[in-house]
């Protein structure tokens, strides 16, 4: 690390620690973890992938631990056996899904194809909220939004009025139901997880976690730390630092990097010589003067309508990150008068058919409880310009994928977190923070930092890989080694990851 990069990370935990109250709760020390949860036995929910093997049931918790008698929900479960039962070890493995929203039950086939059950059984819950869990905080109007925005200005006023409208008729049936939106929290979560390893018997596991799983597993090893042999955060999401501003300093570290990487290739270089500022003029183009065009998308009938305006852009760039090679090709296809690719891009990300299965009810009940509260406005804007000082303001006024959350919040109504949500974790549980150094939407620098304050702990960064390092080949084999040994995981495939040649476009 960087020493320049290294004092930074230390006055902002300085400045993190400070802002925690000194009587925030003690580790293990969350009031009602335990009371009255149990797990039974039972089928697999509907929801379970056609063709995964597991045993199944589900955890009864309270849904508000602040109110004893209260409300119970249940917690779908799922246990993947190992793939080698003979070399089995007895100390299983537990996923954390990313999101907040996404429904853990329905990521097993794509974990089971990393090898993450390699030889140990893979415990899966899926967290309260999501759709395998009734009350399921899915909404459909959210999605209807979202399919419609690709054919509006993304960070016009009008169309942060239709996303209020969205997350205010998904807020009025969710509570007409009797949820209490307040109780889908990452206090609550971690202690769901604690009980679940109770209840299962289970006297050590082993976490993995990705993206906002790695916040809560955070949350989750510093509140209660008893019985975890080791963690894995893949994407990290630090607790104490994330607001909508943060997730600048991502985006900005994925296109630094992004844009370095075509620089080091000679034939990007020399076909794509200003990338990083043939980019953010067009962001700023677009702001002035948005572009609408219609482009096919596959398993879409007929052509679908694509504005693209700065902020679209700036938000397909995180797409982009994903699948890079035509990343150079595409923004300057988009300068010389060509936005097809962009757009197609852009308008792929927001496909019909998957309504109701994100829980984007739980992500604002996270967001605006645990994130919004802890930043202003002005401190937002301020963390944009800091990543872009020369965009147009109208396209840092808005977080990355998180357009007009703080209006949304105010519709949502929840009660802002404990501060105590927000304190920095210090552990001495063998950790992995692991990263990628495109992922736009937890920078790798955020490893780096959570791990400041985490004693046996182990930075991994993979070259030109994005969101989601357990996809990786070497990640996923960095991950299981890991577990194979916390103190000294194989690391050694990681100096040949390299980003993939970018391609190179006719002139």
């Amino acid at each position: 690390m960087r020493a320049v990069e290294l004092a930074v990370l230390a006055g902002l935990l300085a400045t993190t620690v400070a802002a925690v109250p000194s009587g925030a709760v003690a580790q293990g020390s969350v009031a009602g973890a335990g009371q009255s949860s149990r797990f039974v036995p039972g089928p697999c929910p509907p929801t379970l992938p056609h063709g995964v093997k597991a045993s199944c049931g589900y955890l009864t918790v309270p849904e508000d631990r602040t109110r004893p008698g209260g409300r119970t929900i249940r917690l779908a479960v799922a246990i993947v056996p190992a793939r080698s039962p003979r070399h089995q070890h007895g100390d299983p493995i537990v996923f954390l899904p990313g999101g907040p929203g996404q429904d853990a039950v329905s990521d097993i086939p794509v974990l089971t194809e990393t090898g993450l059950n390699r030889d140990r059984d893979l415990v899966v819950m899926s967290q309260r909220g999501t759709l395998s869990s009734p009350p399921t905080l899915t909404c459909p109007e959210i999605d209807r939004f979202y399919q419609q925005r690709i054919g509006l200005r993304y960070d016009a006023p009008s169309t942060g009025r239709l996303y209020v409208q969205a997350v205010s008729a998904c807020r009025d049936r969710l509570t007409g139901d009797g949820v209490d939106l307040a109780a889908y929290n990452s206090s609550e979560s971690a202690a769901d997880l604690a009980d679940l390893r109770t209840a299962l018997g289970i006297r050590e596991w082993n976490v993995f976690s990705h993206s906002y799983g790695t916040e809560l597993a955070l949350t989750y090893m510093r509140r209660y730390p008893q019985g975890i042999r080791s963690v894995t955060i893949d994407g990290v999401v630090p607790p104490s630092v994330a607001t909508p501003g943060w997730t600048w300093s991502s985006v900005k570290e994925s296109f630094d990097n992004m844009t370095g990487a075509c620089a080091a290739q000679p034939a990007c270089r020399r076909r794509y010589p200003q990338l990083a500022a043939v980019f953010t003029h067009q962001v700023s183009r677009l702001e002035a003067h948005p572009e609408t065009t219609r482009v096919t998308v596959p398993g879409v009938a007929g052509l679908v309508k694509v504005v693209l305006d700065g902020g679209a852009l700036m938000n397909w760039m995180i797409r982009a990150s994903h699948t890079p090679a035509d990343f150079p090709m595409a923004v300057d296809e988009l300068a010389h008068g060509n936005p097809r690719l962009v757009a197609e891009q852009w308008a792929s990300t927001r496909l019909p058919g998957h309504e109701g299965i994100f829980a984007h009810g739980l992500s604002l009940s996270v967001w605006c409880s645990e994130w919004v509260p802890f930043e202003t406005a002005r401190e937002q804007l301020t963390a944009g310009l800091r990543a872009f000082p020369t965009l147009p303001i109208s396209v840092l006024a808005q977080a990355p994928q998180l357009a007009f959350l703080r209006e949304a919040c105010r519709a949502w109504d929840v009660p802002g977190a404990d501060p105590s949500i927000r304190a920095v974790t210090h552990s001495t549980i063998p950790t992995l923070a692991i990263s990628g150094s495109f992922d736009a939407q937890t920078g790798a620098v955020w490893g780096r930092y959570a791990a400041l304050t985490l004693q046996n702990s182990h930075v991994v960064t993979l070259a030109g890989v994005a969101h989601g390092v357990i996809f990786n080949p070497c990640g996923s084999h960095v991950i299981t080694s890991f577990y194979d040994r916390p103190d000294h995981p194989d690391t050694r495939c990681v100096a040949s990851v390299r980003p993939v040649p970018f391609i190179i476009g006719p002139r």
